[in-house]
């Protein structure tokens, strides 16, 4: 991964791979990295590609798909994945190359695993660590220096401090490292340990300044692979991957090498004696868990270590999104049409919040966990579309267990709490058995909760010709799944704008013995166990959904559309988006199903269908909404205003909406 980097970043604030600033570049990782760098790492812009940082990344081939071509990015920075022969390519522009130059980036990139899969390795990286030996060919021939990172550390100072230890090199030296801190290289570990040749305890590659420009003179390429070549063989294979490589390199050039003070790479793998590094926490520049064990290694300042990198896990990324003082840069157009907007607005308008918030950009990490999906032969497959926040995330283990197909769950949080999620859901049995549930974090930022962005992100992110819109407080019935799949072929979906309803039923009880089946479900509401969704404080909500009728049918019925009507739907994924003006509580669905409505798609009513929601306590937008009349207030402009966008967008089939919402 290369990126283009400032110096000039705040020496008060150490940069860290953990933080997720903004604007966002969502990579999808594998969980072998996380938590040591955030796949939602960006920079703060700068017009200056004065520094050049490569992070060399050990990456596993089992990884998502690309990221959503919404996300545009305005950085100086260009970056490139390889897995295996999978290119990711987040970034739709950049200051410092141009289109022809990127492609030609990623060409060699791509190129870059044949170029070692000859080299056998042992170390757990695989083939990917292997590939730091190849920078030189594959960054761009301009690039003359770069700093070369694995994924597995923890920056405590700026990192321009190590840039420009690059003036100290001498004329002949082509590479920065540290000394590796364990005896690794002496061979005296164990009895028969017989490591690659090194220069007395050898160089650990966590960290390293490479000056490429020199490196392509003294033709590096060939300079590797002869060394590779010899000695593979009398060594067979490497054990610590490009490191070996480099040490045996080092071993016969020392002239080409600048030693870099310890704290520049304080290593804490297994037999460490990085102690002897650091006296102070001042002398701390660089940690680096090159154990596989990371946060579990066994180092008696390992609590402090740990603290440090959890510090940065807790820190707001929106702190990095731009540099207060920058040097000025010709802005992209996207970010001139929203400062257009932005002036736009009467700061004395009463709903000035509510229309601010529309225009809020927030940073989104797509694909936070890892994910796998297997498209279906016949096309049919239906992905579970939902948005949540911390408050209900004990639902997810419930819904995984109800819902076998894949599923899309955008999640509102801060960065905080998106490392608690992190942790609840690697100790989750369920969902760590899960691979086929995308998790999208939508960082949080603003005062309103803005529910429809956030359900667009997890929209957007389906990756299945059909959705299933629900919310997160829904259980759906056990099977509901592959009932779906059937009536979208049996309701020739394909080839019609059909949306179908899944009734909708409450408990009030937190334990419920789940219905099986329809007639059990009839049972429990004749009961009073169960009801039919908001009956008593938001009738109009569900009723079209004709309950009674519900209740003997036998096949799929229509039902039009009534004012309030806010089922929840299986569509196709090309349907309309979620209006984002709404935010916080009411009309967020309502908008959403009468689109639907102006586009002409049929309501249908599925009679073997239902879901059930769950107790849990009113959200905090809800208690706005019920004490403020302001905010009730905006948000009938908000819907007069959606009403008139409506009429101006579908004509004058259109106007019945307005005529119904003045009757009501």
């Amino acid at each position: 991964m290369s990126l283009s980097l400032s110096p000039s970043l705040s020496p008060s604030l150490p940069l860290s791979p953990s933080l997720s600033p903004s604007p966002s570049v969502s990579l999808p990782l594998s969980p072998s990295l996380s938590p040591f760098l955030s796949p939602s790492l960006s920079l703060p812009p700068s017009p200056s590609p004065s520094l050049h940082l490569t992070l060399s990344l050990p990456l596993s081939p089992s990884l998502s798909p690309s990221p959503s071509p919404s996300l545009r990015p305005s950085l100086p920075l260009s970056l490139s994945l390889t897995l295996s022969h999978l290119l990711f390519l987040p970034l739709s522009k950049t200051h410092t190359h141009t289109h022809t130059h990127t492609l030609s980036l990623c060409q060699n990139i791509v190129n870059a695993p044949s170029e070692v899969s000859w080299i056998p390795n042992k170390h757990y990286s695989g083939i990917y660590g292997l590939m730091k030996l190849t920078l030189t060919k594959a960054l761009p021939s301009h690039l003359t220096k770069v700093i070369v990172l694995d994924t597995d550390i923890t920056f405590a100072t700026d990192i321009a401090e190590l840039w420009g230890i690059f003036r100290k090199f001498t004329d002949k030296q082509v590479i920065g490292l540290v000394e590796n801190q364990s005896d690794w290289y002496l061979g005296n570990l164990w009895k028969n340990h017989k490591p690659w040749p090194a220069l007395g305890r050898g160089f650990n590659t966590g960290v390293i300044l490479l000056y490429l420009e020199r490196l392509r003179r003294i033709g590096w390429e060939q300079m590797w692979r002869l060394t590779a070549e010899r000695e593979l063989m009398s060594m067979l294979s490497t054990s610590l991957a490009d490191q070996d490589i480099f040490n045996a390199f080092i071993k016969q050039n020392p002239v080409l090498v600048h030693q870099l003070p310890c704290f520049w790479n304080v290593q804490l793998s297994d037999h460490t004696r990085s102690e002897q590094c650091y006296t102070e926490v001042s002398d701390l520049k660089v940690i680096h868990w090159n154990s596989p064990k990371k946060l579990r290694v066994k180092n008696k300042h390992v609590e402090f270590f740990r603290n440090l990198y959890l510090t940065f896990l807790e820190y707001d990324g929106n702190l990095l999104r731009r540099e207060l003082f920058g040097c000025p840069s010709q802005a992209s157009p996207d970010s001139v049409q929203l400062q257009t907007a932005l002036e736009e607005l009467d700061e004395d308008d009463q709903c000035y919040d509510f229309r601010r918030e529309r225009l809020t950009v927030h940073r989104v990490h797509l694909y936070f966990l890892q994910y796998e999906y297997t498209p279906t032969e016949d096309d049919t497959d239906i992905t579970l579309v939902a948005q949540l926040s911390m408050d209900r995330l004990q639902m997810l283990e419930a819904i995984c267990k109800h819902w076998e197909g894949p599923i899309s769950l955008a999640l509102y949080m801060s960065d905080a709490e998106a490392q608690q999620f992190l942790r609840y859901a690697q100790a989750s049995e369920v969902l760590k058995n899960r691979k086929n549930v995308g998790y999208h974090i939508v960082y949080k930022e603003g005062q309103f909760y803005p529910v429809n962005l956030v359900r667009n992100v997890a929209l957007k992110n389906a990756n299945t010709p059909y959705v299933f819109l629900t919310d997160v407080d829904f259980l759906p019935m056990y099977g509901l799944y592959d009932y779906l799949r059937k009536s979208v072929v049996q309701l020739d979906m394909a080839h019609t704008k059909k949306a179908l309803v899944v009734p909708a039923f409450e408990t009030l009880r937190y334990r419920l013995s789940f219905p099986k089946s329809k007639a059990e479900l009839l049972s429990m509401l004749d009961m009073g166990t169960l009801y039919t969704f908001r009956y008593h404080v938001w009738p109009k909500g569900h009723a079209p959904t004709n309950y009674a009728k519900w209740r003997t049918a036998t096949t799929p019925y229509k039902v039009e559309w009534e004012p309030d009507f806010e089922p929840y739907v299986v569509v196709r994924r090309d349907c309309p988006e979620y209006d984002q003006r709404f935010v916080g509580f009411g009309w967020n669905k309502v908008s959403h199903i009468m689109e639907l409505d102006a586009q002409e798609y049929d309501l249908m009513v599925l009679p073997n269908a239902f879901m059930i929601h769950m107790p849990h306590a009113p959200s905090f937008d809800i208690s706005k909404f019920r004490s403020s009349s302001s905010y009730r207030n905006c948000l009938n402009t908000l819907k007069d205003e959606f009403h008139q966008d409506l009429s101006r967008k579908y004509g004058s089939a259109a106007l019945k909406y307005l005529t119904a919402q003045r009757n009501i």
